[in-house]
């Protein structure tokens, strides 16, 4: 593990589009498209795809470290990535984070949006298969991790989605709702199974369950608050009606949104960093203590719940004040 092959590319546009959808199933990814749906097309339909989201990408991480089957052999296959290397390879997350996230905005918005249902599952299925692939030409998974990823992921979908109005009313009107929203996922991220060496897949399901947790927070507050939805009329008209003004108006509220979510992350990362070597006597640039249990899973849950809740709040505050609601 950590060893680097080295190789030569002889296709770039395979490289590349193969090495760009394989972020597509990265924190990238997800800290860029699911606010971007929060604060500029529907609530409803973030709120879902992020609740499916965390659940699926639990059952995924848990499942690769109770199954525990190897990622493919190098050699013979030339691995792209590092960092994911030390996880095991069965079943693909980043296959399951795909089919998840295309497939619930297509069953969030075909009935809202005025748009081809073929185009809509055209998309996704480009989506997905992209995502999918970069896995195999990056060397991370076998075709059978790809194939089972995307399989649990569908049959989650498939499950959760008659209970999705029922999921939601609760998350937006129980008066518990926030108390179940923090103690849930940390109790899920402290009983995590345990591996016989360190592995990043702890890590990650907290920084998604501490994620999920801040927003669903932030679902509930808007929902008591009445802080109102960004759901445009002129969506609800079809894209092609979408004028210039919009198009500025989406993208300064992508970007103003998106630097208070950055400054969030980094100042949540010093402070709590801080605190916790202040507390176990370690210095912060101490990679192994940052990787201890009592560390990391605070470390990683305050901050990105930090960063779930600023997405869910803060940004729609800030977006209201500066008059791009």
């Amino acid at each position: 593990q950590g060893c680097v092959q080295k190789y030569i590319v002889k296709n770039y546009f395979y490289y590349y589009l193969f090495k760009f959808s394989a972020a597509l199933g990265e924190e990238i990814f997800y800290i860029t498209f699911l606010p971007f749906t929060y604060w500029n097309i529907d609530h409803s339909v973030s709120r879902r795809m992020i609740i499916v989201w965390s659940i699926v990408m639990y059952i995924g991480q848990v499942s690769k470290d109770i199954l525990k089957w190897p990622r493919p052999l190098s050699p013979p296959v030339v691995k792209l990535e590092l960092r994911t290397d030390a996880e095991y390879g069965m079943p693909s997350t980043h296959a399951m984070a795909a089919t998840a996230i295309s497939f619930s905005f297509l069953s969030a918005t075909v009935n809202q949006y005025k748009y081809p249902f073929e185009l809509g599952l055209a998309a996704a299925f480009v989506f997905s298969t992209l995502v999918c692939l970069s896995r195999l030409y990056t060397g991370m998974h076998t075709v059978l991790d790809v194939i089972g990823g995307a399989l649990i992921s569908a049959i989650l979908l498939m499950l959760l989605y008659p209970a999705w109005d029922t999921i939601d009313h609760l998350l937006l009107t129980s008066p518990f709702c926030p108390l179940l929203s923090i103690v849930v996922p940390l109790v899920l991220c402290y009983n995590y199974p345990k591996l016989d060496y360190y592995s990043p897949t702890r890590g990650d399901t907290t920084t998604i369950l501490g994620a999920g947790a801040g927003a669903t927070v932030g679902f509930w507050l808007n929902n008591q608050y009445a802080a109102p939805a960004y759901i445009s009329e002129d969506f609800q008209l079809g894209l092609p009606l979408i004028t210039s003004t919009i198009v500025v108006v989406m993208l300064a509220r992508f970007f103003v949104g998106i630097l208070v979510i950055l400054l969030t992350r980094q100042l949540m990362k010093s402070v709590v960093l801080g605190l916790l070597g202040y507390r176990y006597k370690f210095p912060v640039g101490d990679l192994e203590a940052r990787r201890r249990l009592e560390v990391e899973v605070p470390y990683k849950f305050i901050t990105y719940s930090s960063v779930g809740f600023s997405a869910t709040v803060i940004v729609p505050l800030l977006h209201k004040l500066l008059g791009l609601m």
